[in-house]
């Protein structure tokens, strides 16, 4: 039989496990007691039989207070050991960048009406959908990337900026994935002209030093997937033909534990448009997409259609507003412990007029 990878509970003390022989002892311990009483019920039956009414109660009677008391000090021991679980909670997504692909691919209609089109209805259903403590930011590449509409809760602003989009020419996925970080972490540092957009922290770039900008602080790179305060949805159609790698852009984000999830919408067939008087046939290239995802331990999504598409946003509107994520749960051990060595004691006092 395979063994799973993963334990479903992991303990951050697990060196306190060993506490956990404890409970044998006890049983030890609980026997010992429990026969050097009965030679002494044999040798004092009467007076035993006066003081406690008898041998009083039944031998499960007996047993069940021991029995809860042994529970409760696993159940301490235990979270001693500080356990985690993975639990589903409500996330804390307090930013979430929509970065939508507007190069002219995205006039295709083999999604209807159009990509675009399609597009922007499942983002304004996203956004309505979203909580309103949430801020919401758009950003649009072609060729290049820009801000439309900075992160911000009002909603009204959020969909005027996506009802101004324009459709231009290439597609630079990288440098959309790098300007919707960039809304987030208004100091990041990057070169768009690079296959590896990454630069050091610690060189100012020639405007910077041009006009003697400090040095930034020295940046230390966090868990992918740990930032639970922001996300990065990306929407496109085509191959990145222009701008830096998007896995390497995505490395970027992954260092600051941003999650990027990855939307390709389009059939796998594609469409043949008319551009400049050529006939090109647009076709989406999901392995890029779905390298990004799992960079950043986000997730890809494929939608061949205006209803999939919606289903996707629904989707990751639901992600949004639950996450699994590690959970340390010592208190509900504790608590139970405690609550178990209470009824533990109650019964032994009622059954016998002493506990255990």
């Amino acid at each position: 039989m395979k063994m799973p990878d993963k334990l479903p509970v992991d303990f951050l003390w697990p060196e306190f496990l060993w506490g956990l022989l404890l409970v044998p002892l006890a049983v030890a311990g609980f026997l010992w007691l429990t026969r050097r009483r009965r030679q002494t019920t044999s040798r004092y039956a009467a007076l035993l039989a006066t003081a406690e009414g008898g041998v009083t109660g039944s031998a499960w009677r007996r047993r069940v207070p021991a029995l809860l008391f042994l529970l409760a000090l696993t159940a301490l021991i235990i979270a001693t050991a500080r356990p985690l679980a993975s639990l589903s909670l409500p996330a804390a997504n307090e930013t979430v960048i929509l970065a939508i692909d507007v190069s002219g691919s995205m006039r295709a209609a083999d999604v209807e009406p159009s990509r675009i089109a399609a597009a922007q209805k499942a983002a304004r259903e996203f956004v309505n959908r979203q909580p309103r403590t949430t801020r919401i930011g758009i950003v649009t590449f072609a060729g290049s990337a820009a801000v439309a509409q900075f992160p911000t809760q009002n909603r009204e602003d959020i969909l005027a900026a996506l009802d101004r989009i324009e459709l231009q020419r290439a597609t630079a996925i990288g440098s959309g994935i790098l300007i919707a970080l960039k809304a987030i972490y208004p100091d990041l540092k990057f070169n768009l002209n690079a296959r590896d957009p990454k630069v050091d922290p610690q060189q100012p770039l020639p405007w910077e030093t041009r006009f003697g900008a400090k040095k930034a602080e020295e940046f230390k790179p966090v868990p992918p997937g740990s930032n639970t305060s922001a996300a990065i949805v990306v929407l496109t159609d085509g191959v990145s033909n222009t701008g830096p790698d998007p896995v390497e852009s995505s490395k970027m984000a992954a260092e600051r534990g941003v999650r990027v999830y990855t939307v390709g919408i389009g059939t796998p067939q594609g469409e043949v448009l008319n551009a400049g008087g050529m006939r090109m046939r647009v076709r989406l290239d999901e392995e890029p997409l779905k390298q990004v995802a799992a960079t950043t331990r986000g997730e890809y999504f494929f939608a061949a259609t205006s209803e999939d598409l919606s289903k996707v946003y629904r989707s990751l509107n639901a992600r949004f507003t639950f996450e699994r994520r590690d959970t340390e749960v010592s208190a509900f051990f504790a608590a139970a412990g405690a609550l178990l060595a209470i009824i533990a004691a109650f019964l032994s006092l009622a059954w016998f007029n002493r506990i255990l």
